[in-house]
């Protein structure tokens, strides 16, 4: 008996470190995907500005977000996505885990930490399955065209056109400095 549970401790000791060091690895692997998925995305949300401003950015994130995030979730496994507790599109709603997540970010800023440093992975169990779940957090800063078709002053042809695509939109009426929302990736292990 006493040898058997020392074998379960044992165990549950190496496995701790072993977690870490798992949860560590994805979490940097995530932190890739997540760089990649925000490279691309402002490429092409700089491109769409160039080509016929705010209103052809309002068509890169409908339709080029969700490109961009098929194409990344395929290659490296999972759902790779954006999600806010403010959506625009409701294919974009948090579940349960993110939206617990997303409010933490949002106490994390309210005490100082930095919006564009603040990330959070886990990994936990649903369904009996485990599965890493990583988000990072994006912050509208400063000079971003963000607030082009997020902020508190739209100009109208982005209000109307926003109106004609979103009409159940809550995406709208942020300031420079707070959490647009998160990049979330989720994978089963």
């Amino acid at each position: 008996m006493l040898k058997t549970v020392f074998v379960a401790a044992l165990g549950a000791l190496i496995a701790v470190p072993a977690l870490a060091g798992e949860l560590e690895y994805r979490s940097a692997k995530a932190r890739g995907i997540v760089k990649e998925f925000a490279g691309q995305l402002q490429g092409e949300l700089k491109a769409g500005m160039e080509a016929g401003g705010p209103t052809q950015a309002i068509a890169v994130c409908r339709d080029k977000a969700p490109e961009i995030a098929a194409v990344l979730s395929s290659r490296y496994g999972g759902r790779v996505a954006r999600t806010s507790l403010k959506t625009r599109n409701s294919g974009n709603e948090p579940d349960a885990w993110e939206t617990r997540v997303l409010k933490e970010f949002e106490a994390r800023k309210a005490k100082g930490e930095d919006p564009a440093q603040i990330e959070y992975a886990e990994i936990v169990t649903a369904n009996g399955q485990k599965q890493f779940r990583y988000m990072k957090a994006i912050a509208i800063g400063p000079n971003q065209p963000c607030l082009k078709c997020h902020g508190a002053t739209l100009d109208p042809a982005v209000s109307a056109k926003l109106k004609d695509l979103y009409p159940a939109d809550k995406a709208t009426g942020y300031k420079e400095g707070e959490l647009r929302g998160a990049f979330t990736l989720s994978q089963s292990m």
